[in-house]
């Protein structure tokens, strides 16, 4: 604990900072509470977003057999050339003082093509891909989402318990240490001044 000043100025300056932290407390612990919560909904959106992904891949089992073909195209015809993300489309939002990135859109190169070069199966194979890709992005902001939210809880639980474990004790313990300091100083001069008095009436005599 640091060395404080055993006077009234630095008794009012401690009871200014208790009364500071125990103002800004309640407001970290509030948003300590709802980072928790954010944190919580979007692993479960995660989750459920995860799920969604592997549905569409196990819908593709049915295709197995076509996809097989894709071997079989020129390398420009391959199903890889036909599904090419471009750009991730996303808008920035608050959550509790942190910019986190929300998901909009995937959006994809414009590739046309000569639909007598592949069989009827390709342009189902195309949209299937296109999900698999928009899900994967969306997946991956979903987690740049909580990486970020969770570096800002941490910072938040440190402060909250800078607070509670630290700055609080320590102003209340350093009050009560001036407090009794001060008032050993007073009954210390009351006791002088008796002392002083009894002298003054006995040299009267």
């Amino acid at each position: 604990m640091a060395t404080i000043k055993l006077t009234k100025n630095e008794q009012k300056v401690q009871k200014d900072h208790l009364k500071q932290y125990r103002r800004y407390l309640p407001t970290l612990q509030l948003k300590k509470q709802q980072l928790q919560s954010v944190i919580m909904r979007i692993n479960q959106e995660l989750e459920e977003k995860e799920a969604e992904r592997a549905r569409v891949i196990g819908d593709l089992d049915d295709w197995v057999a076509v996809f097989a073909e894709n071997r079989l195209f020129d390398e420009e015809l391959k199903l890889d050339n036909l599904v090419q993300p471009d750009r991730v489309v996303t808008k920035q939002e608050n959550i509790a003082g942190v910019l986190i990135p929300t998901f909009q859109e995937l959006t994809f190169k414009d590739i046309s093509y000569d639909v007598d070069d592949y069989p009827l199966w390709v342009d189902t194979a195309v949209i299937k891909l296109r999900e698999i890709a928009r899900l994967d992005a969306l997946a991956k902001t979903l987690r740049t989402q909580v990486e970020l939210l969770e570096k800002e809880l941490r910072s938040t639980s440190q402060r909250v318990n800078l607070f509670e474990k630290v700055k609080i004790p320590e102003a209340i313990e350093n009050i009560r240490i001036i407090g009794v300091y001060l008032g050993d100083q007073q009954t210390a001069a009351v006791v002088r001044g008796k002392i002083s008095k009894k002298k003054l009436v006995e040299a009267g005599r």
